[in-house]
């Protein structure tokens, strides 16, 4: 009775070793298959990110007579957007490679409003100036703004009184707050994402190159 018993334990205990790994392995494969498309999703909102901006560049350099390509930056140019993030928003392809980023965390209002406020910083007439600044209030600032950020009550106040007469530094308080949020908390997430680590690693071909 006892070894029959013993026997009917061993069998069923075999068979739920069986059907741990077959989920163990269910869930790996299931695992690798995620990290496949997370990859794949990157590399195309990176695509378009980057295409969107060397189109816009190349119709500006189009006019001003010059013409500019970027390409994909070596693993050593990637690693140098983790000494600082000031490094990664000054090259095109980490900008958009962060962009891209931000849109899979559903916060790329961020970025978006950094760069609406450094496009602001650079307007010289006092009336593009003013219209910039109620644009750039209605989609980020306002209650209930189609991108609205994530900033305080009496920032957004004072904003709202200070774009009646518009000046350069409108929009300071809240790019720096942004820009903080940015650099602490989705900056970190980015160095430590799939895609730039992929970015990072040295391909056979690079190797074979810095070897020779």
């Amino acid at each position: 009775m006892q070894s029959a018993l013993f026997l009917a334990l061993r069998h069923d205990g075999g068979r739920m070793e069986r059907g741990g790994r077959r989920r163990s392995e269910a869930e790996e494969a299931e695992k690798g298959r995620m990290k496949r498309t997370i990859i794949k999703d990157w590399k195309t909102r990176l695509s378009y990110f980057l295409q969107n901006s060397s189109s816009s560049t190349k119709m500006k350099s189009k006019k001003a007579g010059k013409h500019h390509n970027y390409f994909r930056p070596s693993p050593e140019e990637a690693q140098l957007w983790s000494e600082a993030f000031d490094e990664l928003l000054a090259n095109k392809y980490g900008l958009a490679a962060f962009r891209a980023f931000l849109k899979s965390e559903f916060c790329e209002e961020n970025i978006e409003f950094w760069l609406a406020c450094e496009d602001f910083k650079k307007t010289k007439s006092p009336q593009k100036l003013t219209s910039k600044a109620k644009k750039i209030y209605n989609d980020f600032i306002e209650k209930e703004a189609p991108k609205e950020i994530n900033i305080d009550f009496q920032t957004k106040n004072m904003i709202a009184q200070n774009i009646q007469e518009a000046t350069h530094t409108c929009f300071s308080a809240a790019q720096k707050r942004v820009y903080s949020l940015m650099e602490n908390n989705s900056y970190p997430r980015f160095l430590e994402s799939e895609f730039y680590q992929e970015l990072c690693k040295t391909t056979p071909i690079n190797r074979a190159a810095q070897g020779t």
